[in-house]
């Protein structure tokens, strides 16, 4: 009985310090005196009210605009949507910031959260990765600008792990090619296939990617019209050669062997009946 008066009593309590917080924070808000919102915004920034804290810089910064008290207010306006995870927000005042003030002691700071901003909106490897290339070259902007700053070595490490998720992407991309059935989805599968090499060539999955190239082409060839399949059997023996030179003793080269002979008997064959009509 006398923990839930106890409590009672602290969410009363809660709730009455809530309402005068609430109270005050309306009052700074409708006041017409900037300087009393300005000192009220840093406040709310140092007591982590980030949401607050930009409701009121937002209001001040128009007035302080090319004063020395608006470098501050624009500095932590950035961060206070960072800290509230509004990065879209967060880049795009950083990046003003870094260009308007760029000979501030903050500049290079901002440089790098405006990339870092938008690294963070880069999305699960599933998804569309349009922020992600946005990201890298952000990033990479920053090093270029700023090669041997504190975060050069961080910077390095996201570029890094957002072209880990860029290739994971394209495998994976691959992968689902190999599930089409339709004759149309195996040229374009191939295609998946090279362009993937050529992107990532010191990729771990290269050595399945270019198995799957031979097992692919061989279900086209398989499948292709009597008139197209010795032209498409030869490109199973030529992607079965070019996949031993790198990967000679590989997990899948006895199932490429079984692809590789099986192309070859049909080549066979079907010059044979060629010969023959």
């Amino acid at each position: 009985m006398f923990k839930i008066q106890v409590l009672k009593l602290f969410s009363i309590l809660l709730l009455l310090v809530v309402s005068i917080s609430c109270s005050e924070f309306r009052r700074i808000q409708k006041s017409d005196d900037w300087e009393k919102k300005y000192e009220a915004a840093m406040r709310y920034y140092d007591e982590k009210d980030y949401y607050r804290a930009t409701v009121l810089f937002e209001e001040v910064l128009p007035i302080i605009k090319g004063s020395e008290r608006a470098e501050l207010a624009e500095y932590y306006n950035a961060y206070a949507y960072y800290y509230q995870k509004q990065y879209i927000l967060s880049g795009h005042f950083f990046e003003g910031f870094a260009r308007i003030y760029s000979r501030s002691e903050h500049a290079l700071e901002a440089s790098y959260m405006h990339a870092y901003s938008l690294y963070m909106q880069s999305p699960e490897f599933n998804l569309d990765q349009t922020p992600t290339y946005e990201a890298i070259t952000a990033m990479q902007n920053f090093l270029n600008k700023f090669p041997y700053s504190e975060y050069k070595d961080r910077a390095n490490e996201i570029i890094d792990q957002l072209q880990t998720k860029l290739e994971l992407k394209a495998y994976e991309g691959c992968k689902l090619y190999v599930k089409l059935s339709e004759l149309r989805g195996y040229e374009a599968a191939i295609i998946a296939f090279d362009n993937f090499s050529k992107d990532y060539p010191d990729s771990d999955y290269n050595e399945e990617i270019k198995y799957l190239k031979i097992r692919t082409q061989y279900e086209y060839a398989r499948n292709s019209t009597f008139r197209r399949q010795e032209e498409r059997y030869k490109g199973v023996i030529d992607h079965y050669y070019d996949f031993i030179d790198d990967f000679p003793r590989s997990e899948y080269l006895r199932d490429a062997e079984d692809f590789f002979g099986k192309s070859v008997d049909r080549l066979e064959k079907v010059k044979t009946e060629n010969i023959n009509d």
